[in-house]
């Protein structure tokens, strides 16, 4: 007898999703989210292996198809190769979420510049190249959804954060005017940002990134509620959203400070969850 639960018709398809940075945490948890709504999906990340242990899981759990892509965003050629990816295959991308980031923490003067190239090339300049590829195809269709995750960050300067949160700045920035743009267009596409604060994953405790920050667990937020905001906020037509009361609360009150000010705070909260640092 089969299970309540088992169906034999696969769910009709509502189209095909994108998802950079899909091999864990937030963009992990956005693959879920796509797939309980049954797109199907492209998986995008540099580690092959991770990303076809994700791929056959959702297929699995889900019934949807799974396509993996393994790229370093840092690369320039990234965009085109994935671009012509999808082309190969004739597929369309629906829902493209631009996920992927790097982030390193510590004085700007004493972090690799390469690595603050990489970062910059990852958080701003893949997300403009993946949306610049994709979204003319979505006009052409007048429909499609794109989701760029940027950050509470991005809505105050940052010291120790620095770069970062000027990445996450122009990903803000980028999607409320693009939003307004296809908006004046008619063209049906909805283009969202997503500004997550701390949230419970490999970047709050990555020996990689620099000094570790310790936040306290009652502030961080789960990746799959922050994914689910995301993707819910994005399908709804919203242009930005923060996902928890508390966060937004504390972008409001900050929006209402002197940002001279309200970087000096947070640089010196920031200094304290680093631990102890000596400027150079």
């Amino acid at each position: 007898m089969k299970s309540p639960l088992h169906h034999s018709a696969q769910p009709a398809r509502v189209g095909t999703a994108l998802v950079t940075g899909a091999s864990a945490g937030i963009g992990l948890e956005f693959c879920h989210a796509l797939a309980r709504r049954h797109y199907d999906l492209v998986l995008v990340a540099r580690n092959t292996q991770r990303l076809e242990t994700v791929a056959a899981m959702l297929q699995e759990r889900y019934g949807v198809t799974c396509h993996v892509v393994t790229a370093d965003l840092a690369n320039r050629q990234a965009a085109a190769d994935i671009d012509a990816f999808i082309e190969q295959r004739g597929l369309h991308i629906d829902f493209l979420v631009n996920n992927a980031a790097l982030l390193y923490n510590g004085y700007f003067h004493e972090l690799d510049r390469q690595a603050q190239e990489d970062l910059l090339a990852v958080n701003i300049v893949a997300l403009t190249a993946l949306t610049h590829r994709f979204l003319p195809g979505m006009i052409a269709r007048r429909h499609g959804h794109i989701l760029h995750v940027a950050s509470t960050a991005a809505w105050v300067a940052i010291p120790q954060q620095n770069v970062y949160a000027a990445s996450k700045a122009y990903v803000l920035s980028f999607s409320i005017a693009l939003a307004d743009e296809q908006r004046a267009w008619g063209s049906g596409v909805h283009i969202s940002a997503l500004c997550p604060s701390y949230t419970d994953t490999r970047m709050l405790d990555n020996p990689g990134q620099g000094r570790r920050l310790n936040i306290p667990r009652r502030l961080r937020l789960s990746a799959a509620s922050v994914a689910e905001a995301g993707i819910s906020a994005c399908l709804a037509g919203a242009v930005v959203t923060i996902p928890g009361r508390v966060h937004q609360v504390s972008m409001a009150l900050l929006q209402a400070t002197p940002r001279v000010l309200a970087a000096r705070l947070i640089g010196t909260c920031y200094r304290r969850l680093q631990g102890p640092t000596q400027p150079a």
